[in-house]
């Protein structure tokens, strides 16, 4: 009875042992074929959700930050962990697109008819506000409650 029981133990870890080693040689395979892909101008999917296109990206030091184009003029600094996969343009649907290029057409005509604006522009128009709505110093240096 022991000896089967100890057969079944080394069974067990040895099982353990090449699963392991398998997942990690899965894992470094899928990395080095990240790096490989990792271009500038892919199209890549951040952690957050966001997609952007990849301007600058060090493979091989992966504590540098990588630059990533979320709009056109508004370039951020990532860590470089911190993109999930290049995406390819078939990863997307037909039916995703045309949604897609509809909002953006309403997006678009909502802006040109003023019905909606940035979050920038509606900062802006707040900061304006407060300084208009700010009364004019009286003279006295007693702090306003």
């Amino acid at each position: 009875m022991d000896w089967i029981l100890l057969v079944a133990m080394v069974a067990l870890l040895g099982f353990m042992f090449w699963s392991s080693r398998k997942r990690t040689a899965k894992m470094k395979a899928e990395q080095e074929a990240k790096a490989r892909a990792m271009l500038p101008g892919v199209k890549v999917l951040l952690q957050g959700g966001l997609y952007g296109v990849l301007v600058s990206y060090d493979g091989e030091d992966l504590s540098k930050a990588a630059t990533v184009e979320l709009a056109p003029g508004v370039a951020v600094e990532v860590h470089s962990q911190a993109i999930l996969r290049v995406v390819d343009d078939e990863d997307v649907t037909e039916d995703e697109f045309i949604e897609a290029e509809a909002d953006q057409a309403e997006y678009e005509g909502d802006v040109a008819n003023g019905v909606i604006s940035s979050v920038s522009d509606d900062r802006a128009a707040e900061a304006a506000e407060k300084v208009a709505d700010k009364p004019a110093d009286s003279g006295d240096a007693k702090p306003h409650a």
